[in-house]
């Protein structure tokens, strides 16, 4: 059975503190690629073995997978693929998407210049990602954009929640953006969203967030179903 890109063994000090997220993007990967089907078992070993690692950032990037609800453990059995249906996902991005859409509704009206000026900085520079295709490093942006816009609502606890469904969603998000045009797809709805944001028009830019975040549910769903054909 062929996997995506293995990790390689042979792994600075420095790239080692990212070597469990290296991991767990290419169980996500396998994942939603039905590569690894549910029930299938998460051994530690074996996948230290795959990926040329210690035990260490195999068991961090399961924990990850586990509170993604991609994974689960399971008595006698270890920690196995969860059964995770399409219609379980698509409510899951749904949740998301009205969480995002008051996100964004409230930081339009409350963010500071500063917070604007640094939302702005980041989206300037998701262009080069986007040309040069690095699905990784957007996510990393990805995931940055969007928690500022949470921070920039002034609401702790409603950010404290978005980061906690975000987190349930988080490896959907990242594999998402593999199919087809989708990494140019978000840049650009990213920018309809940043448009609102600088006319100050907060409902506009909630339309587009909820927008951006059903057209990801849908992209997911097509990856899906093409690489389960």
């Amino acid at each position: 059975m062929k996997y995506p890109d293995e990790i390689d063994a042979d792994e600075s000090v420095e790239s080692r503190g990212r070597l469990s997220d290296r991991i767990l993007n290419a169980l996500t990967d396998d994942i939603a690629a039905g590569v690894l089907t549910a029930g299938t078992a998460l051994d530690e070993k074996q996948l230290a073995d795959r990926f040329g690692a210690s035990r260490t950032p195999v068991r961090e990037a399961l924990r990850q997978l586990a509170a993604s609800g991609l994974a689960e453990n399971r008595a006698r059995r270890g920690m196995v693929v969860t059964r995770m249906t399409p219609e379980r996902v698509m409510e899951m991005f749904e949740t998301m998407a009205e969480i995002e859409a008051l996100c964004v509704r409230l930081a339009t009206f409350r963010m500071t210049p500063l917070e604007r000026s640094h939302l702005m900085e980041l989206h300037a520079k998701s262009v080069g990602l986007v040309s040069a295709g690095d699905f990784d490093g957007y996510d990393e942006f990805n995931r940055d954009f969007h928690e500022s816009i949470y921070r920039s609502t002034h609401n702790d606890f409603l950010a404290e929640q978005a980061i906690g469904v975000r987190s349930r969603l988080n490896s959907f998000r990242r594999t998402q953006l593999r199919h087809g045009d989708r990494l140019l797809k978000s840049r650009e709805e990213h920018e309809a969203i940043m448009q609102a944001i600088a006319e100050g028009d907060g409902e506009v830019a909630a339309r587009r967030m909820r927008a951006h975040m059903l057209n990801a549910a849908t992209s997911l769903r097509q990856y899906i179903d093409i690489h389960s054909e």
